[in-house]
């Protein structure tokens, strides 16, 4: 019986969780996102996180804070979240590092930005230089902050150092790839506002400002150094980035400093509070909605992007920006490459090979200016650029696999066709050249219209040795059978004029006709001189005259014709005698005896 309640609450348990009902009941705690793996070298997603982000239906903006570790970024989070550390991120005051992978405050912030309700989260990352942490981990986290936040705040204690300068430089490089998108009305993708935190007491009279600009000068390179040559093109870059990043410094709360936690906002710097809430509201003022693809992201499309931009980062042993701007123009590639599809769908195959590849062209054409129009990256999209062009090859090749399918079974159609009909010519019950040649025009011009595509030569010569071979065959055959029809029509013609029409002269041209084909053409003739006689002439001439032209096809109305002239003769035989009384039609065969009588 126990056992039977431990299975049914165990069916209950699995129930809910797969009917998607959230395990989490307090959402106002800090939840991993993103954590390190086994080899602390890539990044790995943590479900627990993304569930608090999920539920989120407003347009996201996220705030993330990177920087040295214990350099005081939860803290800092904590503060601008209004929150004590107990409550908030947590903050450690030993030498390693508190905060592993990325976190997320479960409770995101609602403002109204441009009219739009926007959730406002916010993002505690690993700190940099940590001990047991590999350089490309480091660049990892800082990747991944920098693409999915809406505001970067780079936390930085006292100083900006030359190592702090280098490890922009991926944010360079994704700001050159993609900030020149976002001059245009439509924002496919907005890069990081980059936002320099300086934390120390004194500036020694300069602001800010002056001292990240001061930063951000070239440094001689009398040696030429690869590392400062480095570092001063990240500066320049910096420098033309400068309309999307800002400075701003925040004294320190509290000569104390492992004991913040436990300090209340009355014990701190006055001057601490009020430069916190003016960073407050300076985040306030320059945080915007994610946009990725023209598209404010909500919750659930924020975690689909978070997990391919991760993919993206872990498929390398270094973390690239080319990776990054792939994945954006993933979407872009396939559009682009189903408007190719499009393009080439709307043809009728087969076509000329011509004709095909005049089409591919436009339609490439066509694709690859909308793909420059919509594209990522500015260095890095020629990756994407040469993958679309082999995409739309492999798509070319099987238009032109199915063009010659087509082609080929058009062109078979065609060939069997006239195939048989060369063999249905072949054996014409009245043989008639002028119908042969007729329907052998006929059969090559329809082939030489309709056949079309890359299988029209190969059945052009198949074609040709066929109709040459018919044509032999029907010439060689021609004069026999006509002159067996000729040595058959005499016959037929002997017995009517004797049996049917009773006339004399029409037998005797009859058996003049068998005699002349039967015994002379033998007897003085061969074959061969025959059929080049120009009496045979004559008679192929009126044979092609009766049997076969554009009005009448004696071949084909044959057996009608001979069935009216039948009935019209057994009309005339049965009834045209009582008309005309017994006289015969010709003198020559009247059986009429004389009126003389009979003697004995």
């Amino acid at each position: 019986m126990e056992s039977w309640r431990c299975l049914f609450a165990l069916s209950i348990c699995f129930c809910l969780f797969t009917s998607g009902f959230s395990l989490i009941e307090n959402f106002q705690q800090a939840f991993p996102i993103v954590e390190p793996d086994p080899g602390h070298t890539k990044l790995r997603i943590s479900r627990e996180g993304l569930e608090a982000i999920e539920r989120i239906t407003n347009p996201i903006a996220a705030v993330a804070v990177i920087g040295p570790y214990r350099s005081g970024k939860s803290f800092l989070l904590n503060q601008l979240l209004s929150l004590s550390c107990d409550e908030g991120f947590g903050v450690g005051h030993m030498r390693d590092t508190k905060t592993k992978g990325i976190w997320v405050w479960g409770t995101p912030i609602e403002l109204t930005i441009d009219g739009v309700k926007t959730s406002v989260i916010y993002l505690d990352t690993e700190g940099f230089e940590s001990v047991g942490k590999s350089n490309v981990y480091d660049d990892r986290i800082f990747a991944l902050a920098t693409v999915m936040s809406s505001v970067l705040i780079y936390n930085l204690p006292e100083t900006i150092r030359e190592a702090d300068i280098s490890r922009l430089s991926f944010a360079v490089e994704l700001a050159e790839e993609f900030y020149g998108r976002v001059k245009g009305q439509d924002i496919a993708f907005e890069p990081a506002k980059l936002l320099w935190l300086i934390q120390r007491d004194f500036l020694q009279g300069k602001s800010v400002q002056q001292m990240v600009n001061e930063a951000l000068q070239r440094v001689p390179n009398v040696n030429s150094d690869k590392n400062i040559a480095q570092v001063n093109q990240i500066r320049e870059s910096l420098a033309i980035m400068g309309d999307n990043s800002t400075a701003f410094s925040l004294p320190q709360p509290h000569l104390q400093r492992t004991q913040l936690c436990e300090l209340k906002d009355g014990e701190l710097d006055p001057s601490y509070i009020k430069k916190r809430e003016q960073l407050k509201e300076l985040v306030a003022s320059i945080i915007r909605p994610k946009i990725v693809q023209s598209k404010r992201l909500n919750g659930k499309e924020f975690v689909a992007f978070l997990e391919q931009i991760l993919d993206a980062l872990n498929k390398g042993e270094i973390p690239s920006t080319g990776s990054l701007v792939e994945v954006f123009n993933k979407g872009i590639l396939e559009r682009c490459l189903k408007l190719y599809s499009e393009k080439m769908g709307q043809l009728r195959l087969p076509i000329s090979e011509g004709s095909l590849q005049e089409i591919h062209e436009e339609s490439k054409t066509e694709a690859m200016k909308s793909f420059d129009e919509q594209h990522f990256g500015h260095h890095h999209a020629k990756q994407s650029v040469d993958k679309l062009d082999a995409e739309i090859q492999i798509a070319y090749k099987n238009f032109l696999l199915a063009n010659e399918y087509k082609s080929s079974k058009l062109c078979e159609g065609l060939y069997t066709r006239c195939e048989d009909k060369m063999d249905q010519l072949q054996v014409l019950r009245l043989p008639s050249m002028a119908k042969f040649n007729a329907g052998f025009l006929m059969c090559n011009q329809s082939f030489d219209v309709e056949c079309v595509g890359p299988s029209k030569v190969n059945y052009e010569q198949r074609m040709s040795k066929m109709l040459g071979k018919s044509r032999s065959l029907f010439i060689k055959e021609y004069n026999h059978r006509l002159f067996n029809w000729l040595v058959a029509f005499s016959l037929v013609m002997v017995i009517v004029g004797r049996f049917v029409v009773k006339f004399f002269l029409m037998e005797i041209a009859a058996w003049v006709l068998f005699i002349f084909l039967e015994t002379y053409t033998r007897m003085f003739w061969s074959a061969e001189s025959l059929y080049y006689n120009p009496a045979w002439h004559f008679i192929v001439a009126t044979w092609e005259t009766i049997v076969y032209s554009p009005i009448l096809d004696l071949d084909r109305w044959a057996i009608p014709v001979c069935l009216i002239l039948a009935i019209f003769i057994l009309y005339w035989r049965c009834y045209g005698k009582r008309k005309h009384g017994v006289r015969g039609l010709l003198p020559l065969y009247n059986t009429h005896g004389s009126n003389r009588e009979r003697t004995d």
